[in-house]
């Protein structure tokens, strides 16, 4: 627990809310962890492991200045609330949508986020690929975040459409992306983005190893992206 308070205040969160934070993260890591013996939620089940990889992991991104000036988030295939609950958590005055296709899940995290008083979450379940279609999704959002395992290709498929020109999308990954990189950049073209660029985590030393990739959203997404259902992963944009 003190790892994360430490952390969170390295973010410059005051120690009071950062004591906050640690205490009500430290709550939903428990209640993830009981729900986790009847659904399958993470396969992180150490208390400490999770505390680096899904807490500290999601986030990574609060100081840059991408996140910073958003104001909506959505966070595509949170699967058991991540980045979206920890951010949510952070910074209350930020609204954000936490999506993901496995209702079953969504409907723990929305229980636990109830429980917890954790206001400024919507859960939606649906598929990307169907709501980014929808006036009420489509282009909406300052920042679209992801940590949904799938090549950096189909994620900027079902990511870049929600987000409004001018702003970013954030996918998470292991530090061997580069190939990945290189294979979706013209997806990342094609879908109106621009590879702006890569933070190397492990350079803060906080014994993380990821990458989070930054892509500006430079235009707007062309009408017939995202595929439908199944195809950005079936047949990635090459």
């Amino acid at each position: 627990m003190s790892e994360l308070k430490a952390f969170i205040q390295s973010r410059g969160i005051p120690p009071g809310k950062a004591a906050d934070a640690t205490m009500k993260l430290m709550k939903y890591r428990d209640e993830v962890l009981k729900w986790n013996d009847k659904v399958n939620l993470t396969s992180i089940t150490n208390p400490e492991e999770f505390i680096q990889k899904h807490f500290i992991d999601s986030l990574l991104c609060v100081n840059s200045t991408e996140f910073k000036k958003a104001k909506t988030i959505i966070d595509v295939g949170t699967g058991a609330g991540f980045p979206g609950i920890p951010l949510a958590v952070l910074f209350p005055e930020k609204q954000l949508i936490l999506l993901d296709s496995l209702q079953k899940r969504l409907k723990i995290v929305k229980e636990l986020a109830d429980d917890l008083n954790i206001e400024n979450v919507r859960i939606v379940h649906g598929r990307a690929e169907d709501l980014a279609r929808e006036p009420a999704y489509r282009e909406k959002f300052d920042l679209c975040v992801s940590r949904a395992v799938a090549n950096l290709s189909t994620l900027a498929e079902l990511c870049l459409p929600f987000v409004k020109t001018g702003g970013t999308f954030i996918a998470y990954k292991g530090p061997d992306c580069d190939l990945e990189i290189a294979e979706a950049q013209r997806a990342i073209k094609v879908l109106g983005g621009k590879m702006n660029r890569m933070d190397n985590t492990d350079a803060e030393g906080i014994g993380m190893n990821h990458v989070l990739i930054y892509i500006n959203k430079v235009g707007a997404t062309p009408k017939h992206f995202p595929r439908k259902a199944g195809t950005p992963g079936k047949q990635p944009i090459l």
